[in-house]
């Protein structure tokens, strides 16, 4: 498996195309050289028997057609000795024929016997007839390659006989061969520094490659404090520049990126607000803390759910969500945790889809706002104006109506005028304490209640107070106690606003206390040196279910019974503001049948100081 990898490298590639090049442009100009040679070699090998041929057929006229002069008693015999003195050619025949083809001459002594006989070859009868370009190639029985010629021997104009030559080619092949033997190894021997040079070019080049894909794959896993080395000024030398210029700035994009990713993590989960990210099928894709602490449950458990179910939207919410559009709805929300203790959420959701170029819709956001808070005060808002309304109204409603009947003649009755007279006085004075509570719990609200805070003896207050009640305690029969602990002496406070705070708690006792039972004040110390005052009856008590309500503005247990009883239904209201100015708590216990305990704490600190 390794050679099929390395033969698909770069370097791999580059060597084999280069030595493919080199060996391509070898072999062409080798065919070329050794064709040329070829031809070269042939040619004149050719030409060289066609000029000995011709040369001997001049000299063997004069001595076939008889017309020379020569002295010579035998013609044919000094011919003989020309053949084989002057035109002796190594591995090569020489015929001299007569008119006829008859053999007269011949240069090999093997062939001695051939002397007499005809040659019958074509090149022969071609050269009889007069034409004196013959020549072609043969292959003898030991498959040597000769060429043969034969020329005309012409005398006045008359054919007279013929020169036949065969000349073995064997020499010139072996010469062709040897030459080839040295092209090839010329061949193999350049191929072989080609492919040296070729490792080297490839190297060259394909190291800087290696060394930038080892940084790249470095780059890709997160590690950019690497450098890559700049091998020249050439094109590979400029792209290592560009390679770490571009990782420089990568390293500073995704150093701003997770900054920036940080950032909005950190918004993320620390918005008052929360957050639901989903893709364009409407799935979850991303929660922040508060999101998952409003429905519940934990932010990575919801991953992948529809958002619809999420949120519990009905059929006709969840079209409108999935039309795209900047949608606002009101929902009502039960965290799982909570909802065996049937609390809910007023959720405010606003759907905003996320456009994408050339994509459309890609999936939307959706902001939740906790307005429980806010529905529950707008909703006080309303039942106070209510409260406050109807307060008014019925004092309105009867003086209106005994002023009416006044105005009808019942002024002619003193007995009737004057009781009508009273009643309208009465229910002009719960108008003014009405009226006089809220200004007062205006100027709480707005913490326009100056606080005049002094040393004050809380024994002597609490003795104070009951000694003020203790009229109506006789006429009730009700037993009054004052109990102090003992180290409790003065404690710093608005001595005015704490007895206004006990006249309303004692009052709302002694209204509920019947006959017989007692009324207890108590003064201690708390661990968290915190002055504790608590009022505490044996009166009707308070339901379980009014507990939480019972320091709401114009809250009453038994509203009939209260209004008749003369409260406004905010004294508690006053005191808890008035505990609160003071940097107090106020709590209420009560069991019904069996009684009520308001206890207040006030701190200590600040004495012979006045706070606003």
């Amino acid at each position: 498996m390794k050679w099929p990898s390395f033969f698909r490298t770069i370097q791999a590639k580059l060597i084999i195309i280069y030595v493919l090049l080199i060996l391509i442009a070898m072999q062409l100009i080798g065919v070329y050289f050794v064709s040329a040679m070829k031809n070269s070699l042939t040619s004149n090998f050719t030409k060289d028997l066609q000029e000995r041929a011709e040369l001997l057929s001049v000299l063997a006229a004069d001595k076939l057609g008889g017309t020379g002069d020569t002295g010579e008693n035998n013609p044919v015999e000094s011919l003989g000795a020309i053949v084989n003195n002057l035109f002796n050619l190594n591995g090569a025949e020489i015929q001299v024929l007569d008119a006829s083809g008859k053999v007269l001459i011949t240069s090999y002594p093997s062939h001695a016997d051939y002397v007499g006989k005809k040659n019958t070859q074509t090149v022969v009868s071609r050269a009889l007839q007069g034409i004196k370009d013959n020549e072609e190639y043969v292959i003898d029985e030991d498959n040597v390659r000769k060429k043969v010629v034969a020329k005309p021997v012409m005398n006045n104009g008359k054919i007279v006989g013929a020169i036949y030559i065969v000349a073995s080619m064997k020499e010139l092949y072996d010469t062709m061969g040897r030459v080839n033997n040295i092209f090839i190894s010329g061949i193999l021997l350049a191929l072989g520094m080609t492919c040296v040079l070729g490792v080297i070019l490839a190297h060259t080049i394909t190291h800087p490659i290696k060394e930038m894909t080892n940084h790249a794959t470095a780059v890709a896993e997160g590690s950019f404090d690497q450098k890559m080395p700049v091998f020249g000024n050439d094109e590979i030398g400029q792209l290592s520049e560009a390679f770490n210029y571009m990782t420089s700035r990568l390293r500073e994009a995704l150093i701003q990126n997770e900054e920036e990713k940080e950032k909005l993590a950190s918004i993320l989960t620390n918005m008052s607000d929360g957050v639901i990210a989903t893709d364009e099928a409407g799935k979850v894709i991303l929660m922040n803390r508060r999101a998952g602490a409003i429905l519940g449950v934990d932010e990575d458990e919801l991953a992948g759910s529809d958002i619809a179910q999420v949120l519990g939207l009905t059929p006709e919410q969840a079209d409108t969500f999935t039309e795209g559009t900047y949608v606002t709805m009101l929902l009502q929300i039960s965290p799982e945790e909570e909802k065996e203790k049937s609390r809910h959420y007023m959720v405010r959701v606003t759907f905003t889809p996320i456009h994408r170029r050339e994509f459309g819709i890609t999936g939307t956001i959706a902001v939740l706002q906790d307005v429980t808070e806010q529905e529950k005060l707008e909703a006080s808002r309303r039942e106070f104006v209510a409260n406050v309304s109807h307060e008014l109204r019925t004092p309105l409603t009867t003086i209106k109506s005994y002023t009416e009947a006044l105005d009808d003649g019942a002024l002619d009755d003193p007995p009737l005028a004057a009781r009508f007279v009273g009643v309208i006085q009465n229910e002009t004075e719960r108008m003014i304490r009405l009226v006089t509570d809220l200004l007062h719990l205006s100027r709480l609200d707005n913490k326009e209640a100056l606080l005049r805070k002094q040393p004050t003896d809380v024994l002597e207050m609490l003795e104070d107070v009951s000694d003020r009640f203790s009229f109506q305690m006789q006429q009730k029969g009700i037993l009054a106690e004052v109990r102090v602990e003992e180290g409790v002496q003065k404690a710093p406070f608005d001595r005015d606003q704490i007895d206004q705070v006990l006249d309303n708690l004692v009052s709302n006792a002694l209204k509920y206390t019947p006959s017989g039972g007692s009324i207890t004040m108590e003064a201690a110390l708390t661990e968290g040196r915190l002055l504790a005052i608590s009022v505490q009856d044996t009166g009707i008590g308070i339901p379980k279910k009014d507990l939480d309500r019972i320091f709401e503005r114009f809250y009453r247990v038994d509203k009939a019974r209260s209004r008749n009883m003369g409260g406004t239904g905010l004294g508690l209201s006053i005191a808890r503001e008035i505990v609160l100015a003071h940097g107090g708590t106020i709590s209420l216990q009560s069991e019904l049948g069996q009684g009520t305990k308001v206890t207040f704490t006030l701190p200590l600190g600040d004495e012979g100081g006045s706070a606003s």
